[in-house]
């Protein structure tokens, strides 16, 4: 009689979830807006007094940047999907990555940090389907409180409110992992292959933090450059750089700043750059916009020849290799 009047739970199976950082729904301002929001509310994100901040970014902020960031989206926005290249990427990742270990008892799938699909209905989701094991793969190979840490913090908030909760893996950075490696200078290598010109000089450009996360502690800085020292280890045919892009606010940031050295360049001699930017999973607004039009054209105006960028791993082979081989420890 007991058992007649169990309700049916789901169980026995491991989920994979892949979380990038998010994307707006749209190009439209107020999606815009609404992405911004969450995004810049992130206290790991902006590490200032969050009474002052929160009056600076709605009067402000949330004001004026969203019509000049939905400028930028609408340049590389997927019109035929209406869609950001980021979305499809992450998506195509988990659904190569399903075909190569998804099973009946193990589930994969993505979700975002900021926007859609959220963290908190894709942890819930995993769970009602009966994942007794979950697997979480923040999409930044190089760990930073703002990125990989602020995403354990939305998985844990989702646990917090789970009666049965799973148990967790979470991996936290994989930035000199022999496959990710590997996959970074095969991608630089099939570039060279295409381009009809010889690169002076390889500019490997990273998200950047403030200075003052990396002074508290943060080990990002110099997670990037050990990714860039591993590349040059097995590529030494042409000098490799690392530089930080995507500053935002006053402040001090990580440098060399990528903007600046993008203008600078060509002075020094530099004619034909190709940049590389090992820290980012997907193409994104980062990528196609900032750095392979806006850095395109700050580069040929201050003097350069030749600009060209290596696509993101994406979800080519090596990196859907990488990604297998980084969970499969774990099931």
């Amino acid at each position: 009689m007991i058992d007649d009047q169990h309700p049916k739970i789901e169980f026995g199976k491991t989920g994979v979830l892949l979380i990038n950082l998010g994307t707006p729904d749209s190009t439209k301002w107020w999606d815009i807006r609404k992405y911004l929001k969450e995004f810049l509310s992130d206290r790991r994100v902006i590490e200032v007094n969050p009474i002052v901040w929160q009056i600076i970014l709605n009067l402000f902020i949330l004001t004026f940047r969203p019509s000049k960031t939905a400028h930028a989206y609408k340049k590389i926005w997927l019109k035929d999907r209406n869609e950001s290249p980021l979305l499809y990427f992450t998506r195509s990742q988990a659904n190569k990555l399903s075909g190569r270990i998804g099973k009946e008892n193990i589930i994969v799938d993505f979700a975002m940090r900021y926007g859609n699909p959220s963290i908190k209905s894709k942890m819930n989701k995993l769970k009602n389907e009966g994942c007794e094991n979950i697997i979480i793969l923040p999409l930044y190979p190089q760990y930073a409180a703002a990125t990989t840490a602020t995403v354990c913090d939305e998985v844990y908030r989702s646990l917090m409110a789970m009666r049965w909760q799973p148990s967790l893996q979470i991996i936290s950075h994989y930035d000199s992992h022999a496959l990710y490696i590997d996959a970074l200078v095969k991608s630089l290598e099939k570039k060279i292959n295409e381009l009809n010109w010889d690169p002076d000089l390889i500019i490997s450009s990273y998200h950047g933090i403030p200075k003052s996360y990396f002074d508290k502690g943060d080990p990002y800085h110099c997670y990037c450059h050990k990714t860039t020292r591993l590349m040059r280890e097995k590529f030494s045919k042409i000098e490799i750089q690392t530089t930080f892009q995507s500053r935002f606010g006053p402040q001090e940031w990580l440098k060399p700043y990528t903007d600046k050295t993008l203008e600078t360049l060509p002075k020094k001699g530099v004619k034909n750059l190709l940049v590389i930017c090992p820290g980012f999973a997907s193409d994104c607004v980062e990528t196609l916009e900032e750095i392979n039009i806006q850095g395109r054209d700050s580069f040929m105006e201050s003097g350069g020849k030749n600009f060209d960028l290596v696509p993101c791993l994406n979800d080519n082979e090596d990196h859907i290799n990488l990604f297998e081989n980084l969970v499969k420890k774990f099931l």
